[in-house]
């Protein structure tokens, strides 16, 4: 199953994908989880101690499959195959791999940087056996067509507020051209009244709800403390096992 998992910044999305890894390791589960997001905070939300090295920091690695991009010349299709065991790190029962960020200098540009997390991307969603969980950028961006049919689900976290609300549109519209299929969305700090104005407001995108988290104070203060949600013990791990429930029965 490949989960990917985004939303506007700062609305929980990388506590769910953290979490959300986490059980599905406790469940029995092989779980890749790939950080794709500019902050890379997965990391810390799985418990990870030893995260691994940026991906597109590995300069030697990224010259060696995908070419110096000297003259505008590099491979679209570098070698990735491997990239997983030796650049991913194994803890708490979860392998996680870190993309890192690319300076493209413009829009849309390409790289030989860009075109390894691509190529890698697309390996992972297309031939890995694992549970895979993404935590995106706020766009969906690193996914294109080819890659997109590698998507089993999206969830877009939303949490009260237009810009959330607005964000999750902007998804929809780029899931749509792109061919996902299934988009579900997860409501984060959400009390009842907005939650049904928000609930409301996502159906008339065609966006199904899975799942809430309330509130939980733990969560700030697991953060304080250098926790990871899920060996804290906050309340909001049993409302995102509920959800993790709801994926593995066809949400």
């Amino acid at each position: 199953m490949k989960i990917a998992i985004t939303g506007k910044g700062g609305v929980g999305k990388t506590t769910l994908a953290g979490t959300l890894a986490r059980l599905f390791a406790e469940d029995g589960f092989a779980v890749l989880a790939i950080d794709a997001d500019p902050d890379m905070n997965l990391a810390s939300a799985i418990g990870i101690e030893h995260p691994p090295a940026p991906l597109a920091e590995q300069k030697k690695l990224i010259e060696e499959r995908a070419g110096t991009g000297m003259g505008g010349v590099f491979k679209l299709n570098p070698k990735v195959d491997d990239i997983v065991e030796r650049f991913g790190v194994t803890e708490r029962g979860v392998s996680m791999l870190t993309m890192g960020t690319v300076d493209t200098g413009g829009s849309g540009c390409m790289c030989p940087a860009s075109s390894l997390l691509r190529a890698l991307l697309r390996h992972v969603l297309l031939r890995e056996e694992s549970v895979v969980i993404i935590d995106m950028e706020a766009g969906i961006e690193h996914l294109g067509r080819g890659t997109a049919r590698g998507v089993d689900l999206m969830i877009v976290v939303v949490e009260p507020g237009a810009r959330s609300i607005e964000t999750a549109a902007r998804i929809r519209k780029l899931s749509r051209e792109i061919g996902i299929k299934r988009l579900v969305a997860v409501v984060n700090r959400a009390d009842e009244r907005s939650l049904g104005i928000i609930s409301g407001r996502l159906d008339e995108l065609g966006i199904a709800v899975i799942g809430t988290i309330p509130y939980d104070a733990g969560l700030v203060q697991a953060d304080i403390n250098g926790k990871a949600p899920f060996d804290a013990g906050c309340d909001a791990v049993s409302a995102i096992g509920r959800v993790k429930d709801a994926i593995a029965c066809g949400a």
